[in-house]
């Protein structure tokens, strides 16, 4: 038996980049930042805080929540699964990237955040901890 399922709880790290493919299916991207706290060990060390960048994709129903209610800064528990794959950059040279790609997501940014950071209007946005199921058909990948 195996086991792949990531949870993360972090922050928006710039605006989300949402595409359609051809056959109408959105896909969106974005980078969370989550950060563990800095503390000091008993000897007097300090350790400091320490902040990771994941690159989460999330695709149809998913991909459009994040279009229209996602901003940079925002607070977002993703539930997801591991994926690593390589591409041949511009200059051929080949790159590595791990993404999660999201099943659920749930924003945990309050009403009043999400206001102050995009001015839409106050009556299309959801509410704080509004949860939005993936779909589980076959991605085109």
């Amino acid at each position: 038996m195996s086991l792949n399922k990531v949870m993360l709880i972090g922050n928006v790290g710039k605006e989300p980049d949402v595409r359609y493919l051809d056959n109408g299916v959105a896909v969106a991207s974005l980078t969370l930042a989550t950060t563990e706290r800095g503390y000091r060990l008993q000897n007097g060390t300090d350790v400091p805080e320490r902040t990771e960048w994941h690159n989460i994709v999330l695709w149809r129903g998913l991909a459009e929540t994040v279009e229209k209610y996602v901003h940079k800064g925002d607070k977002l528990f993703v539930e997801g699964k591991i994926r690593s794959r390589s591409y041949d950059d511009q200059n051929g040279v080949k790159r590595y990237i791990t993404e999660i790609f999201a099943d659920n997501m749930e924003m945990l940014s309050s009403r009043n955040q999400a206001n102050q950071a995009s001015a839409p209007s106050a009556s299309s946005s959801p509410s704080a901890s509004a949860q939005v199921q993936g779909g589980k058909e076959d991605l085109p990948f």
